[in-house]
């Protein structure tokens, strides 16, 4: 076994592949970019060394730097997590060249399966099935257009390389085949350095299954199965094992088949054969075909983790340091039933749009296991994703897995910046997908309801008002009383654009009464806790001048200052500025120009997806405030929409 490891990653998993090799007596060495100087993963190794720049091409793509990094260090091998190099087969031939082991599959696997047309040709040949399309080189439009006719509509546009959604895009009917063709082209030439695509058919009802394998370099065994199904715009939100309502001649023909595709290509180490299921009528040993593997640690193999008590991290150190498989397929088994949710910074509003910000107070609950890279205090940086954390919890049937679920994610404590919660305990407690009825399209069809926020009731107000006067804790017996009669407070709370005016009526130390509007709300300490009108107040946090309760995933509150409170009106809609800092990828405004509301005048690259930055109303264009390939801070105004008076001039 290999006394010290180098770990070629950052954020969460970088902390699980550390704990792991702590559990086993090895000792770990973090990298890091200059963003992360003081990340949790460089806290928790035994060792750390800087290794460039915020940005991913200046640190955690620097597969020289980082092999520098191991030798100096005395690492005898190299983890590369997922993401960044982990599938990159260039690095693990530099890693091998430079008498180190990569722990992960070789670089002739991850060329096997790193182009998705050449590995289903692969997967025909070693007899897995594969979903009909076409994967060949001809990329001509009009020839994949006639591809497409004959594979027959709806059809699916995949960049080869792609991966994560990206160059991915559903057609329907053949008129709209050009345009999305020309776009999922852009987009994986953006993503992978490759505009290639295959087409294939589109499963109407799908499933997303996929198969958890390890292999030694020689054999492979399965670790039964996942379903990845719950995902918005082919991104995955909540993943579970086993797959609900798998028969089991189902399970061993899909386990069988991951195996062979891992055999094929002499496969070490931990990897994942995904398949698209066809979950119309029920799930059956012919309805099912290969869609890619991943050559790597998935983000979600907790979840097989839980079920199987498989330490995959301890399998893949133990295999890349020579040992054989530990386990065979007949001594591993599924024990209960595990979910994991990926909580993210996102405006759920906003369309999902990443957030950055502090983490001004973190606390995950007890009971469920809570992968994560950050603590209070961090930040969410706009070079990297904006995970928080992978929240993760077992049972022993799916039912109640389901309900641990719910409520763990009712009971994590966020403050500093808004967060996907609210998105995702609606999905844990979505009765559609409590029955099991789960496919790709479910987020889609329910998104408007999914998304649904609460708004806060009186007693979240009148919480944060106490909370934001101090008024919670151990006070003083007089506090709160003038000469002759309960002092009465002001305070002004804002939640989004809104403002409500509280008073607070202190009638001792363990009661206040808040007015709000029509409502007064009884506060009173009854047994040591604070009782709103009868009901227990939940936990809140006062940060700043942030204030938030900790009921319905997180509400928010800013305490504004009367005196200091600032006149000017609102968001101007005639100045398009960036949402968050990042890269103008492409600028299609131009002075003079008539847009109509809605119209794409700019593409901002951020947190590794592309976003459109549209009109906000009909206008003409007045100036153009940023250059493609500038990088612009958040706020940044990017283009200007003439008023009336310059209009008209």
């Amino acid at each position: 076994m290999f006394d010290t490891i180098l770990i070629a990653n950052r954020g969460e998993i970088a902390c699980r592949v550390i704990e792991s090799a702590r559990a086993m007596g090895v000792r770990s060495v973090a990298v890091y970019s200059d963003a992360d100087r003081g990340a949790k993963h460089v806290a928790l190794a035994d060792a750390a060394v800087h290794i460039g720049g915020s940005a991913p091409a200046e640190s955690y793509l620097r597969g020289a730097r980082i092999i520098e990094a191991a030798k100096a260090s005395g690492a005898q091998a190299i983890h590369p997590g997922y993401g960044f190099l982990s599938e990159n087969p260039d690095f693990v031939e530099a890693v091998e060249a430079a008498g180190l082991v990569f722990i992960g599959p070789s670089a002739k696997a991850i060329r096997a399966m790193g182009l998705k047309d050449a590995a289903k040709a692969l997967m025909e040949e070693a007899g897995v099935p594969v979903v009909p399309g076409y994967h060949g080189e001809e990329q001509d439009p009009e020839f994949l257009a006639k591809q497409a006719a004959e594979i027959g509509y709806p059809v699916l546009i995949k960049a080869v390389a792609g991966g994560g959604g990206k160059g991915m895009r559903l057609v329907e009917e053949p008129g709209a085949f050009g345009e999305a063709l020309k776009s999922a082209q852009g987009e994986a030439a953006t993503a992978f350095g490759n505009e290639a695509v295959l087409i294939e058919k589109y499963i109407q009802q799908p499933r997303h299954i996929e198969v958890q394998v390890f292999g030694d370099g020689e054999r492979a065994v399965h670790l039964f199965e996942r379903d990845c199904s719950l995902q918005r715009r082919h991104q995955k939100v909540i993943e579970e094992a086993p797959a609900p309502d798998m028969p089991e001649a189902v399970r061993e023909a899909m386990g069988a088949a991951a195996v062979r595709a891992a055999e094929a290509i002499g496969y070490k180490g931990a990897g994942t054969v995904e398949f698209i299921v066809d979950g119309s009528d029920g799930l059956r040993a012919d309805g099912f075909w290969f869609m890619e593997m991943n050559t790597r640690l998935q983000v979600e193999h907790p979840v097989t983790e839980a079920i199987t008590g498989v330490d995959l991290v301890e399998w893949q150190l133990r295999v890349a340091a020579g040992e054989r498989l530990p386990k065979a397929q007949d001594e591993l088994s599924i024990t209960g039933h595990a979910f994991e949710a990926r909580l993210y910074a996102e405006d759920v509003p906003k369309g999902f749009l990443p957030a950055t910000g502090v983490l001004r107070h973190l606390k995950f609950p007890e009971g469920a296991r809570a992968d994560s890279g950050v603590r209070s205090g961090d930040e969410i940086s706009p070079w990297y994703d904006p995970m928080i954390a992978k929240i993760i919890v077992h049972g022993p049937t799916r039912d109640v897995a389901l309900q641990r679920l719910a409520d763990a994610l009712a009971r994590c404590e966020v403050a500093g910046t808004v967060t996907n919660l609210s998105f995702l305990g609606a999905l844990a407690r979505h009765e559609g997908f409590g029955r099991g009825e789960v496919d790709t399209g479910l987020i889609a069809r329910d998104i408007e309801a999914l998304t649904a926020m609460p708004a806060p009731r009186p007693a979240h107000f009148a919480l944060a008002a106490l909370a934001a006067q101090d008024l919670l804790g151990d006070v003083a017996g007089d506090t709160g009383f003038s000469l002759w009669a309960p002092l009465n407070r002001q305070v002004v709370l804002r939640r989004g654009e809104e403002e409500e005016e509280l008073t607070l009526r202190a009638l001792g130390p363990d009661a206040h009464d808040v007015v709000m509007g029509e409502a007064v709300i009884a506060a009173r300490r009854v047994g040591g806790r604070w009782m709103l009108d009868g009901e227990v107040a939940p936990p809140v946090v006062v940060t700043g001048d942030l204030v938030t309760v900790f009921a319905d995933y997180g509400i928010g509150f800013h305490v504004i200052d009367p005196l200091a409170r600032a006149s000017a009106a609102g968001g101007d809609a005639s100045v398009i500025e960036a949402p968050m800092p990042g890269l103008v990828k492409a600028m299609f405004a131009t002075p003079g120009a008539e847009v109509k509301a809605g119209d794409r005048l700019a593409v901002l690259e951020a947190m590794k997806m592309e976003h459109s930055l549209l009109a906000a109303r009909d206008g003409v264009v007045a100036e153009v405030l940023a250059k493609e390939g500038a990088q612009v801070e958040a706020g940044a105004p990017l283009v200007r929409l003439a008023d009336e008076e310059e209009a008209a001039a």
